[in-house]
């Protein structure tokens, strides 16, 4: 099981991370490099605060510092509150780079530089610097300043297209897919450009297209389309490879089992379990291609065969006959999962404001290293530590800093 690391031996222990960042993307990202020893401080502002912190579900009172979804994402951080709209906010920002290993920003290509936070004004003092910037498309192109948000450009990417039921309109996933994806390609690439100013002292800005990160996922498609031609669609929960494959009523509210079989030794362990119904022996179901030509009439069969039975007791069942099958998880379910709990993926956190709450680990263990998690920031609630700290000022320059509005 894991448990909170309190030792100085994490991996990324000593590297100082200065994060502009917000939403999912950028903060994604430097959790996993929070939690894994690097000494990340989020810039934030108060009269445009990060979104997520105005994100439900709230704990307690809704506010500014209980959004559960910004708590997930933000562990294990400092809260430098500044206000980059003015020159002296500015001149703090530069500073805080030239402390940084590393600069995290995933705002419109374009934003940095308007605030003189580009990169090349930032190495001039910090040679080594290494510089994420992640974006929808890329910092250059003639698409590269398109505004949006992930859910624009899930559609933009084609997930749209392939998301939902063949009869209705596109329905992206509810959470910004690229959203999930981009952070993974950023942290490897932060760690090899780490390594290479490790090894020549040169810095490196990093271009992360959200885009292009997200068509990594849809390669078969591509290659599909670029073999034969065919465009993709929607279809549901239809497996091209398994039949059946979809998502079955069974007895209670909102319960569920998925079900896929690929094989015809699974097809037979699933008549078995049926009690080889008389359905089951007619033509139209005897082989694969034709359970999947006649996938309807399929899919309404066993739809009535589970719709009595316990999903979880299904499940179960399906699995020890050697039937891929699952009960579909609700959010409680996720949290007693007897897997999950040993594997210690859900930690609980005590906040100020929200009390006892629980946040994700990674999906991997690194042994001897087990993630720090400490409870997320307030809003700008390490303002002075960070300055005093961490950029040398004094408490007269601190303080006379935050009586003209620069420091919140």
């Amino acid at each position: 099981m894991r448990e909170s690391s309190d030792v100085a031996s994490l991996p990324l222990e000593g590297i100082k991370v200065a994060d502009f960042s917000w939403v999912i993307a950028g903060p994604m990202l430097t959790k996993y490099l929070a939690i894994y020893g690097a000494e990340v401080v989020k810039v934030e502002a108060h009269v445009r605060p990060d979104r997520f912190r105005l994100q439900p579900p709230f704990l307690q009172k809704p506010s500014r510092q209980s959004s559960l979804p910004f708590a997930d994402l933000n562990p294990s951080k400092r809260s430098l509150g500044l206000n980059l709209g003015s020159p002296e906010g500015v001149e703090v920002a530069r500073r805080l780079a030239a402390w940084a290993d590393v600069v995290v920003e995933n705002f419109s290509p374009g934003q940095m530089e308007s605030w003189g936070l580009g990169y090349e004004r930032l190495r001039e003092a910090n040679r080594g610097l290494v510089m994420l910037s992640s974006s929808q498309l890329g910092q250059k192109g003639p698409q590269a300043s398109h505004p949006g948000i992930g859910n624009l450009l899930q559609a933009l990417a084609g997930v749209n297209h392939v998301t939902g039921w063949p009869d209705r309109d596109p329905r992206g996933p509810a959470i910004p897919y690229p959203d999930m994806i981009a952070p993974w390609f950023s942290v490897i690439s932060i760690i090899a450009a780490l390594d290479y100013r490790d090894r020549t002292g040169k810095g490196q800005h990093l271009d992360l297209s959200q885009i292009e990160a997200t068509l990594q996922f849809f390669s078969p498609g591509i290659l599909d389309y670029t073999v034969n031609g065919d465009e993709g669609g929607r279809r549901g929960n239809r497996g091209v490879e398994a039949a059946p494959h979809g998502v079955y009523p069974c007895r209670g509210e909102d319960a569920w089992c998925a079900i896929s079989v690929r094989t015809d030794a699974e097809w037979d362990a699933l008549v078995a379990v049926m009690g080889a119904p008389a359905w089951t022996a007619e033509p139209r179901f005897a082989t694969f291609l034709e359970r999947r030509r006649n996938a309807d009439d399929l899919d309404a069969l066993i739809d009535t065969w589970t719709a009595p039975r316990d999903a979880v007791q299904l499940q179960e069942t399906l699995q020890a006959a050697g039937v891929p099958a699952s009960n579909v998880n609700d959010a409680r379910d996720l949290h007693e999962d007897p897997q999950l709990v040993h594997r210690g993926h859900f930690v609980t956190l005590d906040h100020p404001r929200m009390g006892e709450y629980p946040t994700t680990t990674p999906a991997f263990d690194i042994e001897g290293a087990p993630p720090r998690l400490t409870r997320a920031p307030l809003l700008g609630e390490h303002t002075v530590e960070v300055c005093r700290d961490l950029l040398g000022m004094d408490e007269g320059e601190v303080e006379a800093l935050r009586e003209r509005g620069v420091l919140t």
